[in-house]
C-alpha cells in the first residue's frame, strides 16, 4: 500500500502553487548560470524557506546534471525527533507541488529535507529517479566515522547523488549554543526537551548518567576583529566553509568544538566528509554561495547563513 509523505511546508515556507513554484525554482537556477557536469556527485543546500535561501540553494543544485542518476540519497539533520542514529523514512512517496518522488526504501514536521525535494523535482523533471531520505540525528563521532564508512560504497557509483541539508550559523539572542545539555543514549526526552535539545544541536554522550538541564544561552559569537556583526558571523562560517573544502571530518569536528558554531547539519556533513574520506573515487567539495538572511549589526539583531556546495570529482 501506498504510504505518502505530504508537503507540510508547502503553503508556508514556499509556495504550494505548482505553477509559481516551478517559476521561481526555474528563475533561481538561471540566474545562478552554472554549468551542469556529470562530474558533480553531492551537494550541500540550506533548509530554509525560500523567500530567505531559495535563491542561495539554486547554487548547489545547479550544478546537476540528471542524465545518468537514477538514486538521490538525501541527508538531513532532525530538528523535531530525537534518535542517537540515522533513520530511514516508512514513506514511499514525497510529493512537492511540481511533481512526486517515490522512495526506494516519516516525520510529517521535518523540514530539512523537504526543502531539497521541490529542487530535486525540477532538476530531475523527466528523469526516472528514486530517493532515499536519511535522517542524521544526533551521532556521536565514532558512528559518524562508521555510518561514513558505510555509505562509501554508494558514493562510486556515478548513478547516485547525495543532497546533504544544512544551513549554518544561527545568530542571536533567538538562537541557543551547544554544549550545554549532556543526556545518555538511553534517557528518553519527552517533545519539550526534544524541541531544546535539537535548538541547541546536543549529542548524546556516553559518560554521563544523568540529563542536565536549564541553563540556556545565546549564540552571539563575536570577534570584533573582523568590524560589524555580520562579518564576523562571515568569517566564522567561511574557516567552517574552507575546513569542510579539505575534506577532514577530524578538523570539522574540532571546529565545531572550538566554535560551537550553530551548523544545524552538522551530522550530516560529518557523516558526508566521512563517505568521502573512505571511497575509492577523489570527490572534492567547493563552496559556491554564501548568504545570510540579514545583516547583524547589533546584539538586538539575529540572522541564519545559508552556503552552497558542490561535491565535484576530482581528476
Amino acid at each position: 500500500m501506498e504510504k505518502i509523505r505530504r508537503a507540510s511546508h508547502a503553503g508556508s515556507w514556499y509556495t504550494d502553487n505548482s505553477k509559481r513554484l516551478a517559476e521561481e525554482l526555474d528563475g533561481w537556477l538561471r540566474e545562478a548560470g552554472l554549468p551542469k557536469s556529470p562530474e558533480v556527485r553531492g551537494v550541500i543546500a540550506p533548509h530554509a524557506g525560500y523567500s530567505y535561501s531559495g535563491r542561495a540553494a539554486a547554487y548547489a543544485f545547479g550544478n546537476i546534471d540528471p542524465t545518468s542518476i537514477s538514486r538521490v540519497f538525501l541527508l538531513g539533520p532532525s530538528h523535531h525527533y530525537y534518535t542517537p542514529k540515522c533513520a530511514l523514512s516508512t514513506a514511499t512517496v514525497y510529493k512537492t507541488p511540481i511533481g512526486d518522488l517515490p522512495l526506494d526504501l516519516e516525520d510529517e514536521a521535518e523540514h530539512s529535507m523537504e526543502m531539497h525535494l521541490p529542487y530535486l523535482a525540477k532538476v530531475f523533471e523527466g528523469h526516472l529517479i528514486k530517493i532515499v531520505p536519511i535522517l542524521v540525528g544526533a551521532v556521536n563521532a565514532e558512528n559518524e566515522a562508521m555510518y561514513g564508512r558505510l555509505f562509501a560504497k554508494y558514493v562510486d557509483d556515478p548513478s547516485n547523488f547525495f543532497s546533504v541539508s544544512s544551513d549554518f550559523c544561527h545568530w542571536g539572542s533567538r538562537y541557543l549554543r551547544s554544549g550545554l545539555i549532556y543526556l545518555t543514549d538511553t534517557w528518553p526526552p519527552d517533545k519539550l526537551l526534544t524541541e531544546c535539545m535539537h535548538q541547541l544541536f546536543i549529542q548524546p554522550v556516553s559518560h554521563i548518567s544523568s540529563c542536565v538541564f536549564g541553563v540556556r544561552f545565546n549564540y552571539m559569537h563575536y570577534d570584533k576583529k573582523h568590524g560589524v556583526i555580520h562579518k564576523s558571523i562571515e568569517a566564522l562560517d567561511k574557516m567552517g566553509m574552507d575546513i569542510i573544502e579539505t575534506g577532514d571530518p577530524d578538523a570539522f569536528k574540532k571546529y565545531l568544538l572550538e566554535y560551537d558554531n550553530t551548523i544545524c547539519g552538522r551530522h550530516p556533513i560529518s557523516v558526508f566528509l566521512h563517505m568521502l574520506g573512505n571511497c575509492s573515487t577523489k570527490i572534492k567539495i567547493k563552496f559556491l554561495r554564501y548568504e545570510q538572511s540579514s545583516q547583524c549589526k547589533t546584539k538586538r539583531d539575529s540572522s541564519v547563513s545559508y552556503a552552497s556546495a558542490a561535491a565535484k570529482v576530482d581528476a
